[in-house]
């Protein structure tokens, strides 16, 4: 039997996470990380400028399939792989509209999807004009290379954004401008769709943020009624399909106070309002994206219980990187199960996470946050 070759871009956890689904299918997963002593370091990992043609390329000649741990590889890089019958998955045409938030805005538009009032900005008066006609306020963002809340403002006035508007040339010339929306609570729908088609969904789940960076996860989202649960299936299954993307993909939305379902962000890879699907669910995301990519049949997205709470472990300072409370936290919460990145400890930043299923919700989440806490005193 021939071995199937996967190579990953980008260094991160996701590609981390996708190592042992990778070796329990027997599938050689190689690695193109920024640097030495990466996350993903435990599988064979080259290192390597992303943004360089020529290195791409080669790393290209010893796989059968590209996917990524991130989405910031040029388009003229994966146009030029695509060109000489490289597998990119998801394709460079998908990979467009996750690097740029406007033309995602403008082509989940032409779909007829679902989204806050939105504008484009390359002027003080037009963007006076968005806030005066929204109740005063909006929510600029940078098109591209924003992430985890950066390159994200809340302005009440075009003085606010008078730096961003001075370096539209950083932001490919223009700016976002979208309503603030009065939202219940924030909902993720986790998706992944083979090349053939095939389209699976995982339940919908709910996601609280810190600092505008995800810390809990709620599997299932709790009390969501049907019609909101069709509703963010059709949302999910019609962006993959429209967008034309393959693999993972996290569709992020609100639940607005008026009863919308509005769509925020989207991610066309693993996602962290997925990793909960590691225990809690019958096929994971990354053995999911793995199987997608490679257009492998696509496993069931059923629960393992009735419920999964997954917390984040966002860096306290840079030097706690949790080895010393391991001990510790498996010892008074062994329900838990405790996932690091390999990553220097930095305040803010997502170091690991921690996940615990069961039946019930308000158990499975004390625990994880107990054990979390273990954890971040060190």
């Amino acid at each position: 039997m021939t071995e199937l070759r996967l190579g990953v871009i980008g260094g991160g956890q996701l590609a981390r996470m996708m190592t042992p689904p990778a070796i329990n299918l027997g599938i050689n997963i190689k690695v193109l990380a920024e640097a030495e002593g990466s996350s993903a370091a435990l599988a064979t990992t080259q290192v390597g400028d992303y943004n360089q043609l020529s290195v791409v390329r080669e790393f290209a000649k010893t796989v059968d399939v590209i996917t990524f741990d991130h989405e910031h590889v040029p388009l003229a890089v994966l146009e030029a792989l695509e060109a000489e019958g490289v597998s990119v998955q998801p394709p460079s045409k998908a990979l467009a509209f996750a690097q740029n938030k406007l033309s995602m805005r403008k082509r989940l538009g032409a779909l007829g999807m679902p989204m806050p009032d939105w504008a484009e900005i390359q002027d003080a008066a037009t963007l006076s004009a968005f806030i005066e006609a929204h109740d005063g306020v909006a929510i600029l963002k940078t098109p591209i290379g924003g992430y985890d809340g950066k390159g994200v403002r809340v302005v009440r006035s075009a003085e606010d954004a008078a730096d961003w508007l001075a370096n539209l040339a950083n932001f490919g010339g223009s700016l976002l401008a979208e309503e603030k929306v009065d939202f219940v609570r924030e909902l993720a729908q986790l998706s992944a769709r083979r090349p053939s088609g095939e389209f699976l969904a995982w339940p919908l789940v709910e996601t609280q943020q810190e600092n505008g960076v995800c810390s809990v996860v709620l599997a299932p989202a709790p009390e969501v009624s049907k019609a909101t649960l069709d509703t963010t299936a059709e949302i999910a299954k019609a962006v993959a399909e429209g967008l034309g993307v393959t693999g993972v993909l996290s569709v992020e939305m609100f639940e607005a106070r008026d009863g919308r379902i509005l769509i925020n962000e989207l991610a066309m890879r693993p996602h962290n309002s997925g990793h909960f699907s590691i225990e809690g669910s019958v096929t994971s995301q990354f053995e999911q994206h793995i199987r997608a990519v490679l257009d492998l049949p696509l496993g069931s997205t059923q629960p393992h219980a009735k419920h999964a709470v997954m917390v984040n472990l966002l860096g306290v300072d840079d030097k706690n990187d949790f080895i010393q409370a391991y001990g510790s936290a498996l010892a008074a919460h062994p329900e838990a199960k405790v996932h690091t990145y390999g990553k220097s400890a930095r305040a803010g930043r997502k170091m690991g996470h921690v996940t615990v299923i069961g039946d019930s919700a308000a158990h499975a989440l004390a625990e994880a946050k107990g054990a979390a806490a273990v954890l971040l005193r060190g």
